[in-house]
């Protein structure tokens, strides 16, 4: 049987919080709980009201997309050491992608409440926080843009083949 680690330790181990005191993991932790998705469970759906991040510890989430008559379009596919969902930051916390458990997953889910509260008595922690989900959104605007050129490229290319 694997080891049980604490909040705390996990939050260590992934990339994304790296460079953050223990004092702030502590912090980070209280907001925390530890939960397992299966394959094809849904962590956020487009839309609904997002009150939460998710830092990966196993396993991977396609972050997607609906087009309509077309379905799904995975915008970026992200693993352990990674986070999904930035929503909660921002008035009106709602998700703008669907997040899918691509297989077994382990998280740490992280509360927008809680966390909102501790960066207002904490300005260190929410420019840290801040600072990494700018990034994090930074990427996921970028892999839109990569999956929009690729998809108006192939329509542009069907469209001159037609011709």
């Amino acid at each position: 049987m694997g080891e049980i680690k604490d909040i705390s330790t996990l939050l260590l181990e992934n990339e994304f919080f790296d460079g953050f005191s223990l004092a702030h993991t502590a912090i980070l932790a209280k907001c925390g709980k530890q939960k397992n998705y299966n394959a094809g469970d849904y962590l956020l759906r487009e839309g609904e009201a997002a009150n939460a991040f998710y830092a990966i510890c196993s396993g991977e989430v396609a972050i997607e997309s609906h087009l309509p008559a077309k379905g799904p379009l995975v915008i970026a596919k992200v693993g352990a050491g990674e986070v999904v969902g930035y929503s909660w930051l921002y008035p009106p916390y709602r998700s703008g992608f669907d997040a899918v458990a691509l297989n077994d997953l382990s998280v740490i889910e992280l509360c927008g409440d809680c966390l909102r509260q501790r960066a207002e008595t904490d300005h260190e922690l929410g420019y840290l926080l801040m600072k990494r989900f700018a990034q994090v959104m930074l990427d996921r605007m970028q892999a839109s843009r990569r999956q929009m050129l690729d998809i108006y490229g192939r329509v542009e290319t069907a469209n001159a083949s037609s011709q």
